[in-house]
């Protein structure tokens, strides 16, 4: 079964920055919003940011706005999460998931698909 995989995740200090990667390939994502959500423990998980398919439209949630900067590059089947001034509470394992359309239409974890594995992002303070 096809999945995004996504890597770039670490440890970091509080105030840095991390860019995430998520491979992704053929039609089966490019035709299509991707979005990157995040857990932490004993948590639900959460809507981070989208990109609609051409990639000229985002959302973000509130607590990353300003900080956070979803993009994806479709020539090289790449979605990416570029985090800066990262804070402790940004703790999480963050996935890539398609969204519905091709279009930024949803924030709901239940309405995304093709889910990858995940990637560790810890913040110490």
């Amino acid at each position: 079964q096809v999945q995004p995989v996504e890597s770039g995740g670490g440890l970091v200090q509080a105030g840095g920055s991390l860019r995430l990667s998520c491979t992704v390939s053929g039609r089966t994502f490019s035709n299509y919003a991707m979005a990157w959500f995040r857990q932490a423990p004993g948590k639900e998980r959460e809507f981070v940011a989208a990109i609609s398919w051409s990639g000229r439209s985002t959302d973000y949630a509130d607590p990353v706005k300003g900080r956070f900067t979803i993009s994806r590059d479709n020539g090289k089947d790449m979605v990416y999460l570029q985090m800066n001034s990262l804070k402790p509470e940004d703790t999480a394992v963050y996935y890539c998931a398609r969204g519905p359309t091709r279009y930024v239409s949803s924030r709901y974890p239940g309405q995304h698909d093709y889910w990858g594995q995940g990637t560790q992002v810890t913040v110490s303070s």
